[in-house]
Parts: C-alpha cells; sequence; structure tokens
C-alpha cells in the first residue's frame, strides 16, 4: 500500500497562546482524503498545559465537538473531547477524514509566558 501525501497546510503560525480558545484556519474539503493528521510543535515556556478541542462539520457552519467514549458497568458514556499537553514536544493527533470542515482550536492554561504553538495538517489518501 501506497501512502500519497497530498496536501501540508500551516493552519496556524508559531504564536503564543492565550488563555481562551483561539480558533487555527478552518481546514476544508478534509472530506477529499481518507487520511488526516495535526502536526503539533509545541513549546510550554510557563504555561501549565496546553489544551486542543477539534470540531467537525459538513457545512462549515454547524461545527459538531469531538466525543470520547468512556464505559461503566456496562454504560457507555459521551464527553466532549479536549487533547491536554503538559510538555514541550512535537505532536502527532491522527484525525478522521470524513468531514468536510474541520477546525482545530487551541489555548493555554497558567502562564502564557514563552509559550508557542505552530499546527500543521496533513491530508492524505492512500
Amino acid at each position: 500500500m501506497n501512502l500519497v501525501i497530498v496536501t501540508e497546510t500551516t493552519i496556524r503560525s508559531a504564536a503564543i497562546l492565550t488563555t481562551s480558545y483561539v480558533a487555527a484556519t478552518t481546514i476544508e474539503q478534509a472530506g477529499r482524503f481518507n487520511q488526516l493528521a495535526l502536526l503539533l510543535a509545541y513549546t510550554q515556556g510557563s504555561l501549565t498545559s496546553l489544551e486542543i478541542k477539534i470540531e467537525f462539520s459538513m457545512d462549515g457552519t454547524t461545527f459538531f465537538r469531538e466525543t470520547v467514549t468512556s464505559v461503566s458497568g456496562g454504560t457507555s458514556t459521551l464527553s466532549m473531547n479536549e487533547y491536554t499537553f503538559t510538555s514541550t514536544g512535537n505532536i502527532v493527533i491522527p484525525l478522521p477524514a470524513f468531514y468536510d470542515f474541520i477546525k482545530v482550536s487551541a489555548k493555554g492554561t497558567g502562564t502564557v509566558t514563552s509559550s508557542s504553538l505552530a499546527i500543521t495538517a496533513v491530508q492524505a489518501k492512500v
């Protein structure tokens, strides 16, 4: 099986984080591909953590928050997902690629001094 990278797009240039969510450039036409990965270049600086939320849309107007499932005693509970990182690093987040629009938002917790985050979206078709 050959993996062909179709696009690599910076959706957030390296910048200091804020303590409120800020959306990166929305990824459009993601549904044309079957593979999507977010590459995060994160410098923690004085932050306590980096938090990422991801939302999906078919029309670019109404977005739905990514969820995660936990199971206990035969009961499945869905919660809105938030990715939290507590140390500097280069991070990859693989995502489903069947939605037409994907919005990625980021914020820091704590003191934002010397923090930085850049996000690149890599879309591919296998």
